[in-house]
């Protein structure tokens, strides 16, 4: 059997940036000292005249990102998630969202995955910030291919957009013709029993948790929710309607991310039973983040033992 390609999301970001600085000269890249970790130092090797580090100041690095956006330029600013999201807020939220600017936020090393950098840095919680902004997308894409799809798409979207991208190497998932659309899930997998809904490196788990499942004689429809804000209303509710459970899964709390989003949306409108699988309000701590994902239940096992418990909950 033929090894999984994988990849950080993080490199395909840097590697999308080049890719988009060859075809249009209509935008620039700032970096806040991390150009070498969040890897637009690619960009800045080919296109030093578009690249700016703004130093370790991540909050002036987001007014400044404003100030160029409000002259009709895009930009691209990247820094941690921790950073980016965390420190830099208020100044995404006035700067940025309140005028409805044009910038793309590059958030990598999301997640408990960042793993030995520890706590302080495995941010938990920058998709719930980000998702209570008016007027901000969420991207959160599955893989090296999806990321660098959407990464042409946020450069041509009205208004901000969140991208959030990973340390950690994951499955190549997509080939070339996979087509992304912000605001659209996709179905990866059909099913009638369980829907699980995942986003970011909990899809290839949420792929193996259907073979789990599968070979248990329950059918499983698998969901890639890339865009968590705005939400992809059709699918989450003909994923109610059809499967009649739910289980969300994500490298983030599942206070306010994606299982926040789910549950608010079916709560409303299609009330069905609905388990978030994600961190349960706790801190991170440094360690490998493939043993650190183990270690919080973020692997396709607990994905299906999820699964089987919603099913437990239909009526």
């Amino acid at each position: 059997m033929a090894d999984i390609k994988t990849v950080a999301t993080r490199a395909s970001y840097g590697e999308a940036l080049v890719e988009l600085g060859k075809q249009r000269n209509d935008f620039i890249v700032l970096d806040a000292d991390l150009a070498a970790a969040t890897q637009t130092g690619k960009f800045k090797a080919a296109f030093p005249d578009r690249f700016y580090d703004c130093g370790i100041a991540e909050q002036n690095m987001m007014s400044i990102a404003a100030g160029i956006a409000a002259t009709g330029k895009r930009v691209f600013v990247s820094s941690f998630a921790m950073f980016a999201a965390g420190r830099a807020f208020e100044q995404i939220r006035n700067s940025i969202c309140y005028p409805n600017l044009h910038v793309v936020i590059g958030a990598t090393h999301a997640g408990i995955s960042v793993g030995e950098d520890g706590a302080t840095h495995q941010c938990l919680e920058d998709i719930a910030l980000m998702r209570t902004l008016p007027n901000m997308t969420v991207i959160n894409p599955a893989d090296d291919t999806e990321a660098k799809k959407a990464i042409f798409a946020a450069i041509d979207h009205d208004g901000p957009v969140y991208m959030r991208f990973g340390r950690y190497a994951v499955p190549v998932i997509f080939g070339d013709d996979y087509k992304f659309q912000i605001g659209k899930a996709s179905v990866l997998r059909e099913g009638t029993d369980v829907s699980i809904i995942a986003t970011g490196l909990m899809v290839s788990e949420a792929l193996k948790a259907h073979q789990i499942l599968k070979d248990e004689g329950i059918e499983a429809r698998v969901i890639n929710m890339a865009t968590i804000k705005p939400i992809d209303k059709e699918a989450v509710l003909a994923a109610a309607r059809e499967t009649g459970a739910i289980v969300t899964a994500e490298e983030h709390s599942v206070i306010g991310g994606l299982g926040g989003a789910v549950s608010e949306l079916v709560c409303e409108e299609c009330p069905v039973p609905v388990i978030k699988l994600g961190v349960y309000d706790r801190f991170g701590y440094s360690g490998p983040a493939g043993k650190l994902l183990d270690e919080f239940g973020l692997r396709a096992k607990d994905i299906a033992e999820k699964a089987k418990s919603a099913i437990n909950l239909k009526k």
